[in-house]
């Protein structure tokens, strides 16, 4: 019996292999390039903000496919709009090399041609100079051909309008998500290139009605509160940074290239989500996919933010063309880096350097004297004394807030008192802070911890029992000793330094029992072992304590997301007390 070797696939030969023709080649391309209602906003925006808007309004009709976008851009003459929707007709790219230093969010030369394939597309436009006296309006075929040239009276910039979207493709209409989604994916579409683009202003309508806007800035820290509403611009940190880039672009005939970091983020103790969500990275002006530089922003905010909670932070990087490789998809949203590691390590160093408490603009004299006359009505009162030096011999809490070598970033702080043996009242040139004892303390011995994390030997074994497999296995992962002391009794040989002559060495030990890693075991040993509320403190302990807070590198919060402070700033005292009045107005004269 022999095999039957036959399937229903055809024989390959030259008769059955032939070239795909041109127009279906576009078609396939089309449809790649224009995935989504959302997909073709992105490209319409791309061209607009390539144009140089400072001005872009959308309109929407998703129930029939019509999309609508005005800028103030510089506009297309007649002969220029008679080329536009003809494929890969672009004024980006003139030869192969120009592909190596692609400096617009446009260069394919593909997105108006795909739209004419899928859509009904037309486009008026009037040259933004002295010169465009006239506008134009042109309808285009599939194949991208003006077919009807209409003179219009229009302001200088570019509408371009796409109707029936998807038509051409019913499987493409039946399978695309539901209303709601779709404009949702629209909404982020504009809010992530008002974010890359804060400088243009931005009108949304949805079927003829406002649906929102958003102004324009200078950062995207002034964009950032009119996308997330919970988020205030006090709870945001802006930073800029230049960075001289290792070696040299191909491209590039200087001895060194130069890039941008502009980095806006919100403050752990303030500003944060229940997702990953909201860590969106630029490059160039447009929102990408860099998995590795998300990771490198998230692991700077480790032990800084509340359980289950994730950053909030908007990277845009500036880099040299030739540092990157736009051609990859064509959304552009997968990109080619060089230097990957590099860029991660720098853009990590960046968001710690932002999470530091940058030293408070110095007041005037004037200012600092009306604080200072306000803490010295209380003084007489009080355990402390406003001019007093403080006093900086070891404390026996000094032994135990182990300083780092680093100098304070947070502005001179005087320590003046305690609040319900809780809060430690600290003064500095702009106002007042409260800051809560356990939690700072909690923070200087969480960071010291992870330059100087020692096991010690105990004095005299402590004998546990009903230790699990596991809860052994996570002991020994953090290098506590034990051996086997009997049935189901365990004895404790050494412990981390912090925990060695504390009474409660037993639960301490159960604790680090049900950690998972050494960072949280740090945590917990610092929670453990940190002053606790309800210690009475002196002045000195006080401003010991503030001395070594203010050289931690995340002030703001203790391991845990707890916020470590609250500001109190002068100009605050000032507007509650109405020091502002004028005197006789304010006593009725």
């Amino acid at each position: 019996m022999t095999e039957d070797t036959s399937s229903n696939a055809p024989n390959l030969s030259a008769t059955n292999l032939q070239p795909l023709s041109a127009e279906l080649v576009k078609f396939i391309a089309a449809g790649e390039t224009i995935d989504s209602p959302a997909a073709a906003v992105r490209e319409l925006l791309d061209n607009a903000i390539d144009a140089g808007a400072t001005r872009i309004s959308v309109s929407l009709d998703l129930t029939r496919g019509w999309i609508r976008v005005v800028d103030n851009g510089a506009g297309m003459d007649l002969p220029a709009l008679q080329l536009a929707a003809i494929a890969h007709t672009t004024s980006k790219l003139r030869d192969r090399s120009d592909l190596d230093c692609i400096d617009s969010l446009g260069f394919r030369g593909e997105a108006l041609h795909s739209l004419a394939q899928l859509s009904s597309l037309s486009i008026a436009s009037r040259v933004n100079s002295p010169e465009g006296l006239q506008g134009w309006r042109l309808s285009y075929d599939a194949q991208g051909q003006g077919v009807a040239e209409t003179p219009v009276a229009i302001a200088p910039g570019t509408i371009v309008e796409v109707d029936q979207l998807f038509d051409p493709l019913p499987a493409r209409q039946e399978s695309l998500p539901s209303l709601p989604q779709q404009l949702r994916q629209v909404q982020i579409t504009v809010q992530n290139a008002a974010l890359a683009h804060p400088e243009v202003a931005w009108q949304v309508y949805k079927q003829e009605r406002l649906w929102f806007s958003l102004g324009p800035g200078t950062t995207a820290r002034d964009i950032l509160p009119q996308v997330l509403t919970s988020v205030r611009y006090p709870d945001l940190q802006h930073r800029y940074c230049e960075l001289t880039l290792p070696g040299r672009s191909p491209q590039d005939n200087s001895s060194a290239s130069v890039a941008q970091i502009n980095l806006v983020i919100g403050l752990p103790d303030r500003a944060h989500r229940r997702r990953l969500d909201w860590v969106r990275v630029m490059v160039n002006g447009r929102l990408v996919q860099v998995p590795e530089l998300v990771t490198a922003v998230t692991s700077a905010f480790y032990r800084t933010l509340p359980r289950d909670r994730h950053p909030i932070a908007v990277v845009h990087l500036a880099i040299p063309a030739g540092w990157v490789d736009w051609n990859r998809t064509p959304s552009k949203r997968e990109i080619y880096l060089r230097q990957g590691e590099w860029w991660a390590e720098q853009l990590r160093q960046a968001v710690t350097d932002t999470l530091a408490i940058a030293p408070t603009q110095q007041m005037d004299g004037y200012q600092t004297q009306r604080v200072r006359n306000l803490l010295q009505v209380s003084e007489p009162k009080g355990i402390y004394n406003v001019d007093a030096e403080p006093d900086t011999q070891t404390l026996e809490l000094e032994n135990r807030i182990t300083s780092t070598p680093l100098e304070p970033a947070l502005p001179k702080l005087r320590a003046v008192g305690q609040v319900n043996q809780t809060y430690i009242v600290a003064e500095h040139p702009g106002g007042l802070w409260l800051v809560e004892q356990h939690v700072a303390h909690e923070r200087v011995l969480y960071e010291a911890l992870g330059s100087r994390w020692t096991i010690t030997p105990l004095p005299q074994a402590l004998v546990v029992q009903g230790l699990s497999e596991s809860d052994r296995e996570r002991l020994g992962d953090i290098g506590v000793e034990y051996d086997e002391f009997g049935d189901d009794l365990w004895a404790i040989r050494s412990v981390p330094a912090p925990l060695v002559d504390r009474d409660d060495l037993e639960s301490a030990v159960r604790e680090l029992a049900k950690v998972d890693d050494y960072n949280e075991a740090r945590a917990a040993v610092a929670c453990r072992t940190a002053i606790k509320n309800g210690t009475s403190l002196e002045s000195r302990e006080m401003q010991t304590l503030l001395n070594n807070w203010q050289r931690t590198k995340n002030a703001r919060t203790c391991p845990h997301g707890r916020p470590i402070y609250l500001s109190l700033e002068e100009s605050s005292l000032a507007r509650f007390f109405r020091r502002h009045w004028v005197i006789g107005k304010s006593h009725g004269i």
